[in-house]
């Protein structure tokens, strides 16, 4: 008996790997839309206490205060909406030159809630204003990925810095995510990129790891041209490596 591969057509498997993409950011959207919520829920409650006291105060500067705190609130409720719109519904393909910085910084809007709720500590160091010519919108998807895989490695609290910069070579650019939790075993290293090898246990709603996340973060990054890497000590911690080019390849 012989057998014989059918291969898609290039558009098809392109079509897919799209719809790949955009299912495990919307899995993403669904691990933050709980702490969003309740972040969302203080600050309409903050609006309306504040709206509350400049009903009732009679001292004008009193006043100016109150309208000034609804101001701040609603602005703040404003860019986390629009984060996570934009975070959702980004699904272009257009390479441009991003600054890392504001990037990474656009991705703990998402994420600050929900570090702060499970007692993580963020540490920044930022050297420079390292760009690299990328798909924002898909290395922002591998970053909130990376931070929520930290933040479920750290069940008690812990730290999670996040570096970036430029490499002497000046056409790389680094990204480096280190928690201090539970680490990963020798034995699982070598396939936490695999398609749907996953050793996160169900939570309380019985909803698990489904083995995507990372392998979806590599299949990002090598069409970046880029490479990621992971070091990891049981019970001290991860640090998951991102390195990018400045430029395509080609041109450099």
């Amino acid at each position: 008996m012989t057998s014989h591969e059918v291969l898609a057509p290039t558009a098809e498997l392109d079509s897919l790997r799209q719809q790949l993409l955009q299912a495990q950011r919307l899995s993403s959207v669904g691990e933050l839309a709980s702490s969003v919520a309740h972040e969302f829920n203080n600050i309409l409650t903050t609006i309306l206490n504040y709206a509350k006291m400049g009903l009732r105060g009679q001292n004008p500067a009193a006043q100016t205060q109150a309208f000034e705190r609804i101001i701040r609130g609603g602005q703040r409720a404003a860019t986390i909406v629009n984060s996570m719109l934009g975070f959702a519904r980004n699904n272009s393909t257009l390479r441009e030159q991003t600054d890392l910085v504001k990037l990474i910084e656009d991705v703990l809007i998402l994420t600050d809630k929900d570090l702060s709720k499970h007692r993580v500590q963020v540490e920044k160091r930022f050297h420079g204003r390292p760009t690299a010519l990328v798909v924002a919108g898909q290395i922002e998807q591998i970053l909130v990925n990376l931070i929520i895989n930290a933040r479920q490695a750290m069940p008690n609290g812990g730290r999670l810095r996040i570096e970036t910069r430029e490499l002497p070579d000046g056409e790389t650019s680094e990204i480096k995510i280190a928690d201090t939790g539970l680490g990963i075993a020798p034995e699982n290293l070598r396939q936490i990129f695999e398609p749907f090898f996953t050793t996160k246990l169900p939570d309380e709603y019985g909803r698990g790891g489904t083995g995507l996340g990372l392998s979806v973060c590599r299949q990002i990054i090598e069409q970046h041209q880029g490479r990621i890497r992971v070091e990891s000590v049981v019970g001290k911690g991860s640090t998951f490596t991102i390195k990018l080019p400045k430029k395509r390849i080609e041109d450099l």
